[in-house]
This record gives C-alpha cells, sequence and structure tokens, in this order.
C-alpha cells in the first residue's frame, strides 16, 4: 500500500494479520461503578496493556514490517513527544532496525528514558520554537532514513484500527465509540474498523479543551493549524490533523468532542481507585467525554478507547493526591 493513499479497512484487517504474536491482544474490562453512573453498559479497550504501553505499537510495527532491505539497513526516523517515539525504538528493536527519535526537551522523562532504553537514539529540540517535521526531514534525506510520522500514514493508520477491530470482534457491534485525538491516527483507524464491523455506531473523537484543533477542523471543513497547546494530556498536543487522517475523519466520525484537563484528572483518579489501572492524561480523553454525555448514553453500549497509561509517577502521584 501507498503510504500516501487513503487507507480502507482492508488494510486494518492486513495490519491485523501482520501484527499476530507481535502486538499484545489487549483486554476489554468494564466497570459495574461506571455502568452505574452514566446508566449505559461501558466497554474499556485497554491500550495501556499494550507493548509500550500505548496503543502506538500496533501501527509503528506495522509500517516497520514493510520495510524493505534498504529501508531496514539505512534505518527508521520519526518525531514525537513520547508514545510513537517508544513504539517506533521498540519495534525497530525487534526487528533489528537503527531508529533515530526526535524528541522535544519537555517530553516527559519516562517516556524518553523507555525511548532510549528500547535502543532509539533520541534528536532533542524544542517544541514551541522549533519545526519537529523540518529537523526530521532533514536527517532523513542526509542520512537516506525512512520517516514515519506519528499518524499521517497509511501504515500507521491501519495498524492504529486494529484495537477497535479488536474491541468490536469481542464485544460485538456497539451503539456509540470514543476514541482519543491528537493528530488522527488512533480516531481514523478506529473509525475504519467500526464503519466495518459496526456500521451504525455513533464515533466521537475527544481531544483536548485547550488543544481543539481537531474539532475546529471538523466543523470548518479544512484543517486548522494552532500553536502548541499547553495541556497536561501531552500526547494529543499536536498543531494539526494530518492530511490523511483528516479525510477519513471528516467522512466517517460524527463529532469531535473536548475535555479539560480536570476531567482528565478526575478520569486518572477513577482508574486508578476503580479499575486498579495506570492510565496517562491522554488515555482518559475518552472516557472524559462519556461522563459529560451521560443523559445521551442511557441504555446504550459504549466503546472507550484507553490509548496508553505511560506517565512518571511522580506526576502520576501529584495528579492523584493533588
Amino acid at each position: 500500500m501507498d503510504h500516501l493513499a487513503l487507507p480502507t479497512y482492508a488494510d486494518v484487517a492486513a495490519a491485523a494479520e501482520r501484527l499476530h504474536g507481535h502486538a499484545h491482544k489487549t483486554p476489554v474490562r468494564t466497570s459495574r461503578t461506571a455502568n452505574e453512573e452514566l446508566g449505559a453498559e461501558l466497554f474499556f479497550k485497554c491500550e495501556n496493556f499494550q507493548r509500550m504501553g500505548a496503543f502506538k505499537f500496533r501501527g509503528a510495527m506495522n509500517a516497520l514490517q514493510k520495510f524493505d532491505a534498504r529501508q531496514r539497513a539505512a534505518g527508521v526516523i520519526t518525531f514525537s513527544s513520547g508514545n510513537h517515539a517508544q513504539a517506533i525504538a521498540l519495534a525497530a528493536r525487534m526487528l533489528g532496525i537503527p531508529a533515530t527519535i526526535v524528541m522535544p526537551l519537555d517530553a516527559p522523562a519516562a517516556k524518553a528514558a523507555a525511548t532510549k532504553g528500547y535502543g532509539g537514539n533520541i534528536v532533542t529540540y524544542d517544541r514551541y520554537t522549533e519545526d519537529r517535521e523540518q529537523i526530521c526531514t532533514a536527517l532523513a534525506e542526509k542520512h537516506g532514513m525512512t520517516l514515519i510520522p506519528p499518524y499521517d500514514h497509511a501504515d500507521v493508520i491501519a495498524g492504529q484500527g486494529t484495537a477497535v477491530k479488536e474491541l468490536l470482534e469481542e464485544t460485538g457491534p456497539l451503539d456509540v465509540l470514543f476514541a482519543p485525538l491528537g493528530g488522527g491516527g488512533l480516531l481514523s483507524g478506529s473509525a475504519l474498523a467500526a464503519r466495518q464491523l459496526a456500521p451504525d455506531c455513533t464515533i466521537y473523537g475527544v481531544e483536548p479543551e485547550a488543544g481543539n484543533d481537531g474539532q475546529q477542523s471538523f466543523r470548518s471543513g479544512s484543517i486548522v493549524h494552532i500553536g502548541t497547546p499547553q495541556t497536561i494530556a501531552d500526547g494529543a498536543q499536536t498543531q494539526h490533523l494530518g492530511g490523511l487522517t483528516f479525510q477519513v475523519i471528516k467522512r466517517d466520525v460524527n463529532d469531535i468532542l473536548t475535555a479539560s484537563d480536570e476531567q482528565l484528572v478526575q478520569c486518572m483518579r477513577f482508574f486508578a481507585e476503580r479499575m486498579k489501572m495506570v492510565v496517562e492524561p491522554t488515555g482518559c480523553l475518552a472516557y472524559a467525554a462519556a461522563r459529560q454525555m451521560k443523559e445521551q448514553l442511557k441504555g446504550k453500549r459504549v466503546g472507550i478507547v484507553i490509548s496508553g497509561g505511560n506517565v512518571d509517577m511522580a506526576r502520576l502521584a501529584g495528579f492523584l493526591v493533588g
């Protein structure tokens, strides 16, 4: 598949075959407390239990498995605030491919340390004054590396879609699906799977209130660029959607919602206290939006994608007791 072509459900299905034996089939968990609070039947797809702690491994491994011999020898390069960085570093190590990761100076320490631990060569930049995509492109051209961006790549999108494919194959059709939104890889992949396996499902993307570029884009009909948002949801501090992800979202998603940082903290506490899970702020976006919509969700079967669980323990403690 051309990585610039719009992916289809067939690509998601092919990615699932490719990932078999490499990616974890993550658990789908339920909570009586959450069901009672919303008056609905909730199914949490727990990608915080994926390899390297987030759904990003799916897209990274799917993309890297398609490298030819020349690409494998020259290596892969990407830019990421953390989870995609770890995903590329781990998948590359498993496949014997050199990996270079362009990361912001203020990336969460745990994510940077994990990326190094997986063997990634980190190049840092200032996310508020420098352009990570320009840095990546220059290094890729100089060293012959292949750039695999965090979300705007057909193989990445197809890989991310396997999470909701698994969810729906386990639960059967759902009435509503909520998925976090940063650059759109997870949401667009989720939409491809949901439209095929649960065509009547209402699909919502959820992004930080402080960074609602996706919502603005969806409602205006064209991609809106914003400054780097100030939010605790570091995995969704994107400035714009991708060209491919936006096309799928515009076609297949019903609406884009937002959640405040305080709502994300409340969800982190719920997951820790009631479901005994560590979930990073970005991973709480979907549930935070669902909690705001409980009147509309009464009696419905609802899918909630928990995108990841990579958060510094000291930071987590601050959120939980602050």
